[in-house]
C-alpha cells in the first residue's frame, strides 16, 4: 500500500469508525426490507391472485411491476427533495424519519394487512409509493455524512467498501426472506421491519453527521456508545456553508452526465435486484428459497467490484476510465449469463461476474462520485451541495429504474427472456455513451500528467 494511504489511515479516529458503521448498517437494514418484497414476490402472488381473501374486495392479480415503477417513480421524486432537505436540516433527523417511518409503513404493508386479511391494490400502491418516498431519504443523507467525514484521499476505496451496504443488505435480505418464509411471507416484512425500525433508534442518538458536532454533542453521544468523547479545543466559530439551490447544483460539472449513466445503469442494476430471484425460479424451474439464496452472488460480485474499482481509481486520480473498461466489460459478462446453462454452480459464478462489472460501477457512482461532485472546486468551499448532488444522481437514476421495471415485464411477456438481456446491453451502452466526454477529459488529464512526471525524470 503507497506511503499516502497509510498516512490517510493514520488520521482515522474512533468517530470515523463509528460513523462509518452507523451509517453502513443503516442502509443494510434498509435494502434489507426493500430486498424482502422480491424475495418474496412469487408466496405474494400466489397468495393474492387466486381467491377472494377480503369479502368487501374483488380478487385481483396485482402487476407486479406497476408496484416496483410506483416505487421507484416516488423515490426518484423523494430523493430530489430530500437532498435538498438534507443539505438544510439537521442529516441525523432526516435520515431517522426515513428509517423509522420506512420501516412502519412496510410493516402495515406486508404483515398487517395479512393478519387482518385486507386485500386491496389500492392501499398497497399507497403505502408502496408511501414507502419509496420515506425510504428516499436515507441515501442522499448517508452520503453526505460519509463526506463531511471522510476526504477526497482515498475516497474511491472507502466509498467502495462502504457502498457494499446495498449488496450486504440485499444478502441479509434474502436469507432472511428465505428463513422465515415457511411461516408465511408476512414475518419476513415483520422481522425486517422491526430491526430497520430499531436501526433508526440507535442512529437517532448515535450517530455524528459531521466533526464539527463532537465537541457539541460528541460527550453524549459516545457515551451512549460506550466510546469516551474528547472535546476539541476552543476554536473561532465558522460561519455554516449555504446550501445550494437545486438547480445550481444540477448545473455543476460532470452532474448531467453522470445522472444519465446512472440512469441507464440502475436500470440494469435494479431489474436484477427486483426481478432476479423470479427470473431464476420462473426460468429455471428452481425453488423459491433456493432462488433467493443464488441470487446473492450478483450482491456479492457487486461488494468485490466496488471496492476494487475504488481502490483502483484512487491509484490513477480519475474515476471515468475504470467505470469505462467495468461497463465495456459488464456488456460481456450479459451475454455469458445470458446463455447460463441449467446449473447452479455455474449460474452462480457467472452470476458473480456480472455482479462485479455492473454492481462495482453503479456503487461507484452513487458514492464516491456523488460525493466527489458535492465536493468539487467549482464551490469553492463556500456552499453546501453534497446531499443535493446525490439525490440528484440517485433520483435520475431511479427514474431510469422505473421506466426499467414496465419494460423488463413487457419485453419479457413479447420477446422472452433473451431480449430482456439485448436490452440490459443495450443500457449498458447507453451509460458508456454519456460519461464518454467525462472519458475523454481524464484521459487527457491522465496523460498530460504522465507526461510532466516522464520529462522531470
Amino acid at each position: 500500500m503507497p506511503p499516502s494511504y497509510c498516512g490517510y489511515l493514520s488520521q482515522y479516529t474512533h468517530h470515523h469508525l463509528v460513523v462509518f458503521l452507523l451509517t453502513f448498517f443503516s442502509y443494510v437494514l434498509l435494502h434489507a426490507s426493500r430486498k424482502t418484497f422480491s424475495n418474496v414476490k412469487v408466496s405474494i402472488s400466489a397468495q393474492w391472485t387466486p381467491s377472494i381473501q377480503n369479502d368487501s374486495i374483488p380478487a385481483f392479480s396485482p402487476s407486479q411491476e406497476l408496484k416496483s415503477m410506483f416505487y421507484l417513480l416516488s423515490s426518484s421524486q423523494g430523493l430530489y427533495l430530500s437532498g435538498v432537505v438534507g443539505d438544510r436540516v439537521n442529516l441525523r433527523y432526516v435520515l431517522c424519519f426515513g428509517l423509522c417511518g420506512s420501516a412502519i409503513v412496510e410493516f402495515v404493508f406486508g404483515t398487517l394487512t395479512e393478519w387482518l386479511h385486507i386485500y386491496n391494490i389500492y392501499l398497497y400502491c399507497c403505502l408502496w409509493v408511501m414507502n419509496g418516498l420515506l425510504q428516499s431519504a436515507v441515501w442522499p443523507c448517508v452520503v453526505a455524512v460519509m463526506g463531511n467525514w471522510f476526504g477526497k484521499a482515498g475516497r474511491g476505496f472507502v466509498f467502495g467498501l462502504w457502498s457494499a451496504c446495498a449488496s450486504v443488505g440485499n444478502i441479509l435480505g434474502a436469507f432472511l426472506a428465505s428463513s422465515v418464509l415457511k411461516y408465511g411471507y408476512e414475518y419476513a416484512f415483520l422481522v425486517t421491519s422491526v430491526v430497520q425500525f430499531a436501526g433508526g433508534v440507535v442512529v437517532f442518538f448515535g450517530l455524528l453527521t459531521s466533526p464539527k458536532e463532537v465537541g457539541k454533542k460528541g460527550r453524549n453521544v459516545c457515551r451512549f456508545l460506550t466510546i469516551e468523547a474528547v472535546d476539541p479545543p476552543d476554536e473561532p466559530q465558522e460561519e455554516s456553508p449555504q446550501a445550494i439551490g437545486f438547480f445550481q447544483a444540477f448545473c455543476l460539472p460532470g452532474v448531467l452526465p453522470y445522472s444519465l449513466a446512472y440512469a441507464c445503469l440502475k436500470l440494469v442494476n435494479y431489474s436484477f435486484f427486483f426481478w432476479l430471484p423470479f427470473y431464476l425460479s420462473n426460468n429455471y424451474g428452481w425453488k423459491e428459497a433456493e432462488a433467493d439464496r443464488l441470487s446473492v452472488w450478483y450482491d456479492v460480485g457487486g461488494i468485490i467490484g466496488g471496492t476494487v474499482q475504488g481502490l483502483i481509481s484512487d491509484f490513477l486520480g480519475k474515476r471515468a476510465p475504470v467505470l469505462a473498461f467495468s461497463l465495456a466489460m459488464a456488456m460481456g459478462a450479459l451475454v455469458g449469463y445470458s446463455r447460463s446453462p441449467n446449473d447452479q454452480v455455474i449460474n452462480a459464478v457467472i452470476l458473480a461476474v456480472t455482479g462485479f462489472f455492473i454492481g462495482g460501477p453503479s456503487n461507484m457512482i452513487s458514492s464516491a462520485i456523488s460525493a466527489d461532485l458535492g465536493r468539487q472546486d467549482a464551490l469553492r468551499g463556500s456552499q453546501e451541495a453534497l446531499a443535493t448532488v446525490t439525490g440528484i444522481v440517485d433520483g435520475t437514476g431511479s427514474i431510469g429504474a422505473a421506466g426499467g421495471q414496465y419494460l423488463v415485464s413487457l419485453i419479457e411477456s413479447r420477446l422472452g427472456w433473451m431480449n430482456v438481456f439485448y436490452f440490459f446491453i443495450v443500457m449498458t451502452g447507453g451509460s458508456i455513451v454519456f460519461i464518454t466526454p467525462l472519458l475523454v477529459r481524464e484521459l487527457r488529464a491522465l496523460w498530460r500528467d504522465r507526461w510532466a512526471q516522464s520529462r522531470q525524470l
